[in-house]
């Protein structure tokens, strides 16, 4: 069996010694202070849409590509950044990308036309890219091992905080400026400016450098040979597998974030100041399906059936919304609540992957995995607003349905080869 093989079955990751609740607080704390200020800036963009369309003359399909650089970008950059944050480091790392998202924001208050968008998403796709292997390397370093999927669900549940206030902000700052968007970028500029400074500020709670691997630390586990060769790991399955399953989950939620609210406008007739904040419905329930996951992750053995049933109830709310049978505030209501069950599966999902994730490799298994949370997302988003473009808006609720469906077998397969191991 090859070494990282071995490995998949004892990777536990560890902390430096016996933490305090306070020293793991705070690291949990700040790293989901900065996973909630990336997810923010996945919707950078997308609120605004209809803004963009008014003064640019965009289509769906244009504004789709827009959303398609962010995670093309992201998705090659979040690969490449896992190898990176297990070279020099997550901190550094994590600063760099928080001063691209100030860059982007500035962008878009500048932007006079598509290119400047462009730009704008270009920069936003690059910031975004490292997070995922920076905040699971710091989280599985520094967290004590007991409150390890508590961690997990936090981190979960300020990414879709962040997803949940953009819209809020965006289309709040812009109505506060008099419809000046471009004020509520420069808004945006600021609100990461003010992350980076509290990040630095706190280096210390986060600096990844202080702490080591369980596998690492306790004699007789297996650790990743030195000789290994740094591309070994994707030789295994279970990371592929691991991928397939953000790839089908995001572009579900691609299909939510950026044509949800159009979707309804046309299928049912509600008001824009309905159906915008749908996305922030979707969001606000996907976090509290997380704070119950978390506790889940400590109770339940087999977490694949726990994402498969979350998962489940979703898919089901999405046929329904999609079926135009219900009236139309319930299926906004129904549209939303399906967050729940994508957030219920979300720390199961995250410590699945961590179960996955063969010793010395993390941060590069966690870039690779969550890329296909950004090539879901990049090749969803045209594909729904072609969708819209040709008038098939119930098919922005079937589509979601139908990928969350192979989501839960991808994440089947990936629990089924752990169990056999």
């Amino acid at each position: 069996m090859p070494a990282y093989s071995a490995g998949m079955n004892t990777t536990t990751l560890a902390t430096p010694a016996p933490a305090s609740a306070r020293q793991d607080a705070t690291t949990i704390g700040l790293i989901g202070l900065a996973h909630g200020t990336s997810h923010f800036n996945h919707m950078l963009l997308p609120p605004l849409f209809p803004l963009f369309i008014r003064d640019f003359g965009l289509s769906y399909s244009e504004l789709g590509l827009l959303v398609s650089v962010f995670f093309v970008i992201s998705g090659v950059g979040q690969a490449m950044a896992g190898f990176l944050v297990d070279r020099v480091g997550a901190r550094p790392v994590l600063f760099a990308a928080l001063t691209m998202f100030v860059c982007a924001s500035l962008a878009a208050a500048t932007a006079h036309g598509y290119p400047g968008l462009m730009l704008a998403a270009a920069l936003a796709g690059l910031g975004n890219a490292p997070f995922h292997p920076v905040d699971f390397t710091i989280l599985n370093k520094r967290v004590s091992a007991p409150r390890l999927g508590h961690a997990f669900s936090v981190h979960g549940i300020t990414g879709n905080l962040g997803w949940a206030l953009a819209p809020i902000f965006l289309i709040g700052l812009t109505g506060w400026a008099g419809g000046q968007w471009r004020t509520a970028y420069l808004g945006t500029a600021l609100v990461a400016l003010a992350v980076l400074v509290l990040l630095v500020l706190n280096r210390d709670a986060i600096d990844d450098r202080q702490g080591s691997w369980e596998h690492a630390a306790k004699p007789g586990t297996a650790a990743a040979p030195v000789d290994e060769h740094p591309m070994a790991f994707l030789k295994l399955p279970s990371v592929w597998l691991c991928f397939s399953f953000f790839f089908w989950t995001t572009a579900a939620l691609s299909a939510i974030q950026s044509f949800a609210s159009p979707a309804l406008m046309r299928m049912y007739g509600l008001p824009e100041s309905v159906t915008a904040f749908v996305v922030t419905g979707y969001m606000l329930c996907g976090a509290t399906g997380m704070v119950i996951g978390g506790f889940l992750v400590a109770r339940v053995a087999r977490l694949e059936r726990t994402i498969a049933v979350a998962m489940a109830l979703a898919a089901g709310l999405l046929l329904l919304t999609a079926t135009g049978w219900l009236p139309p505030y319930v299926a906004s209501a129904a549209a939303a609540l399906a967050g729940f069950g994508t957030g219920l599966a979300g720390p199961s999902r995250d410590m699945l992957i961590k179960r996955a994730a063969p010793p010395g490799a993390t941060g590069r298994v966690y870039g690779t995995v969550y890329s296909g949370l950004d090539v879901g997302f990049a090749v969803a988003a045209p594909v729904f607003g072609f969708m819209l473009d040709h008038g098939q808006a119930n098919g922005v609720f079937y589509g979601a349905a139908l990928v969350l469906v192979l989501g839960i077998a991808s994440a089947g397969l990936v629990g089924l080869r752990l169990n056999r191991r």
